[in-house]
């Protein structure tokens, strides 16, 4: 039988997972998956649009939010797995499937090993390609800055790339409750995430194989993955649709909701 709501939890590969599971059970089932290093509640505001029409699912990853950190070593394919697990625990046998940043990493992940699973694919604010020897040298002196400094200067630093300099300006609730997601996640966590957004794999060459609807969506104002980087997503993936998000950066279903949940919803309706 099925369990809904807010916070709950449920066994998978041997660690708990946290999750949101709101709308029909007869609904057209969405899976919301958040970026580094943030949790489930970044889409509360998603949720809340889609549910009437949908089932819409958002879960921590393990090591965020409220789900367990297990005893693996992080990485994107370890991350996917859980997908499919997750997936299984519950039931979902195909889903469309929703991912920002980290959670687009792992959804091209997915549909790459484990395309017969999913309908559709929205990915927003992220990358195919690995990271260069520079974005690696990033981030494990991020690793070392943790080490030395804290979270909390980790947070303050994180924050400045992930929204736009105008979402400053208009002074986003959406900011402080990005930031206590980021110190909320353990120093273990942090560690293990950016080895595993390190040491991923690109997903460029795999693109033109994915048959099902894709959506891209980008903040125009995306300091991590501009616009450049959608497009060139978008280029391969025949028939994808791009939507570029006015007064946003990189955690664009966060600093223009509207605009980003009109997007989703069209393109939802149109695969009705």
């Amino acid at each position: 039988m099925r369990n809904s709501g807010n916070n709950l939890n449920i066994k998978v590969n041997n660690i708990n997972v946290s999750y949101n599971d709101e709308g029909s059970e007869k609904s057209p089932i969405i899976i919301f998956i958040h970026g580094f290093p943030l949790n489930k509640s970044m889409w509360d505001n998603q949720v809340k649009a889609l549910k009437n029409n949908y089932r819409v699912i958002a879960y921590d990853i393990r090591g965020h939010g409220n789900s367990d950190v297990g005893i693996s070593d992080f990485s994107i394919d370890l991350f996917a797995n859980d997908l499919l697990s997750f997936m299984d625990a519950l039931n979902i046998e195909k889903t469309i499937i929703c991912g920002l940043s980290m959670g687009g990493y792992i959804a091209m992940n997915a549909i790459e090993n484990h395309p017969e699973r999913f309908n559709a694919l929205i990915l927003s604010d992220t990358n195919c390609k690995a990271d260069t020897l520079e974005a690696k040298e990033k981030r494990l002196s991020a690793i070392k800055s943790i080490q030395k400094n804290g979270v909390d200067k980790f947070a303050n630093d994180l924050i400045i790339n992930l929204f736009a300099d105008e979402s400053f300006k208009r002074n986003l609730k959406e900011i402080p409750a990005v930031r206590e997601m980021i110190v909320k996640t353990s120093i273990n966590s942090l560690h293990n995430s950016l080895h595993a957004l390190a040491n991923r794999k690109e997903t460029c060459g795999k693109l033109s194989e994915i048959k099902v609807p894709v959506l891209i969506i980008v903040g125009k104002e995306d300091k991590i993955t501009p616009p450049d980087v959608a497009r060139f997503i978008q280029s391969n993936i025949k028939d994808s649709l791009l939507s570029i998000v006015e007064h946003s950066g990189h955690l664009s279903n966060l600093e223009n909701p509207y605009e980003f949940n009109h997007q989703i919803s069209k393109f939802l309706n149109a695969l009705n």
